[in-house]
């Protein structure tokens, strides 16, 4: 009889360890496919969760997603529960790719999925469906960087534009950028578009409409061949079908597709060594310059200015200025250098200065020689020399002896920012000092340990019983997270997916702070007596279920990004007034 009940035990504990057993698997649709082609991953759990962390997906972009479904059964007495997150991936690359860790929070427990390697080869052939509305959009859609010069000298200026075209049949609904250059090898300055304006032009000899998104000016700092890296973006598009309405009109679809512009390469050419004088730093455009003095006549002592200044166009930030060589007697200071440059489109223009203080020690007359300023100008391919006039520097009056009494007259000095009288006057402090023991500082260290040992004994009780409050802590947690996804909802206003998600978070997450409920008890029934039941009004209780709903549909329909401000300004009016009404 013993042994059938410990028998009976045994196998009771292995069906309730079996049950209760927490599975968490990445599950992909295919484990090789081309780099043209898609991967779909399920992220898959059988208890609830919080916390979903996807992984970071290097080498795919996320072309869809993410998808969560909830399943919940019960057959022959056995229940059941699982839930998914879904991705639709897009390779970038060819070789071998790796899906990293995912992780997932259940009952305080981190759980991690294990990395799958993807094998990607180049690209397949794929029977096209006429009525695929993605197919049909990547046939309309496409992405184009215009360079303005291919072969361009070191430091000489070019822009890359950047132009979305669109078939006439095809429209765009909005895009986000998911792979910007970096111009690695490249100074450059982005030209903002104030506003989008649409052009009609051709493609492939076809008519289309076409959008200036980016215009940039770039200054090569590299010769030889360098890479333009390619532009990436997500584009939501109501693409056309073979099929027709009762009027004749083709049927249009919503797709979301990937286009990437495609990589584009200069041949930077090095500046020519030959006639490339002695005075030249770097300078590559079409400038003039100019040497100036604030006085020509001064007293020793006194300051002047000595400014050089070249202006123009060209690359006015990326050289510096020639230094002039000066008579020993003048004192000179490092220079202050200031630029006044305007960036468009045609290249930088303006003016780059070098401010030199120089003081003279004697009396007597200092001409400054000319200083030469050399530029390379791309449009004749030749350097070319300026050279400034020569300034004569007149000291009419040196220095005055010192006198030994303490009456002496000072020496006549221009005041400025730079030079002063010399203090004759110290103020000197007695080394004498105040006995530390028995003084005020001594009694406060004395009584400081009397006051901080029971503040410090009470701050740990409080901080025990803090850490104690387990609920509580669960509690203050979630109400943390909520207001941190409804942060990243708010910078993430018009990205749909990354908005809404976010969004969805943060009501769940204030639901179980406000509440006490899990995830898995979040049915709008559920809420909404529990809300009302707790003081929150009708219309209240209606606003925060509308937000869920447009959460839930913005999986599956396009949203404006008016319709996601609306939703952000409607969450935090709704979060303050259940706040109110709790």
């Amino acid at each position: 009889m013993k042994m059938k009940l410990k028998f009976l035990l045994i196998v009771l504990f292995a069906g309730f360890s079996a049950w209760s057993q927490v599975e968490f698997d990445a599950v992909v649709s295919k484990q090789r496919l081309g780099v043209n082609e898609r991967l779909r991953v399920d992220f898959e759990m059988n208890q609830d969760g919080d916390n979903f962390r996807p992984p970071s997906f290097q080498g795919f972009t996320v072309v869809g997603g993410p998808n969560q479904s909830i399943s919940k059964q019960w057959i022959n007495g056995k229940a059941s529960f699982s839930k998914t997150f879904s991705y639709f991936l897009q390779p970038n690359a060819t070789g071998t790719l790796k899906i990293g860790q995912a992780e997932i929070e259940i009952d305080g427990t981190v759980y991690k999925t294990i990395p799958i390697e993807i094998t990607v080869t180049g690209a397949v052939e794929k029977p096209k469906d006429p009525n695929d509305p993605v197919a049909a959009a990547e046939d309309n859609v496409h992405l184009v960087a215009e360079v303005s010069k291919n072969d361009p000298y070191l430091n000489e200026a070019f822009t890359v534009v950047y132009k979305l075209y669109v078939s006439r049949e095809t429209a765009v609904n909005g895009w986000n950028e998911l792979d910007a250059p970096k111009f690695a090898d490249f100074w450059s300055q982005s030209i903002d578009e104030k506003q989008f304006k649409v052009y009609d032009g051709s493609y492939d000899g076809k008519p289309y409409r076409y959008v200036i998104l980016r215009r940039t000016l770039l200054y090569p700092q590299k010769t030889g061949e360098l890479t333009i890296e390619p532009l990436a973006l997500n584009i939501n598009v109501e693409a056309p079908t073979n099929r027709r309405d009762i009027f004749g009109m083709r049927i249009t679809r919503p797709a979301k597709i990937t286009v990437t512009a495609p990589t584009r390469k200069v041949n930077v050419k090095a500046l020519p060594e030959d006639g490339k004088p002695e005075s030249f730093t770097g300078a590559v455009g079409n400038f003039d310059f100019e040497v100036t003095a604030s006085k020509t006549t001064l007293d020793a002592q006194e300051a002047l200015d000595l400014t050089l200044t070249a202006k123009g166009n060209g690359n006015l930030k990326l050289f510096t200025l020639p230094k002039p060589k000066l008579p020993s007697a003048l004192e000179v200071y490092e220079p202050e250098n200031e630029q006044d440059v305007r960036v468009s489109l045609n290249g930088m223009a303006g003016s780059n200065n070098a401010r030199y203080t120089i003081v003279p020690q004697q009396k007597g007359s200092y001409p400054i020689p000319p200083i030469r300023f050399s530029y390379f100008d791309p449009a004749t391919e030749q350097y070319k020399t300026l050279s400034s006039d020569e300034i004569v520097i007149d000291v009419e009056n040196g220095p005055a002896t010192l006198a030994t009494s303490d009456k002496a007259d000072k020496i006549p000095v221009e005041e400025t920012k730079q030079f002063a009288y010399i203090k004759s006057d110290a103020k000197l402090k007695s080394m004498n000092q105040d006995r530390f023991f028995g003084s005020t500082t001594f009694w406060s260290l004395l009584a400081t340990p009397v006051v901080l040992i029971p503040l410090a004994i009470l701050f740990g009780r409080k901080r025990r019983a803090y850490q104690n409050d387990v609920k509580g802590n669960r509690l203050r947690k979630a109400d943390k997270l909520a207001r941190k996804y409804l942060g990243d909802a708010k910078k993430s206003l018009g990205d749909q997916t990354a908005f809404y998600l976010a969004l969805e978070k943060c009501l769940h997450n204030y639901l179980k702070a406000r509440l006490n409920i899990q995830t898995s008890e979040m049915s709008k029934e559920r809420i909404s007596q529990l809300l009302q039941d707790r003081g929150v009004t009708v219309e209240t209780t209606a606003a925060f279920l509308k937000l869920l709903e447009s959460c839930e549909f913005a999986r599956y329909t396009p949203s404006s990004s008016d319709a996601m401000q609306h939703d952000y300004e409607q969450a935090s009016r709704v979060i303050s007034e259940i706040d109110k009404q709790l």
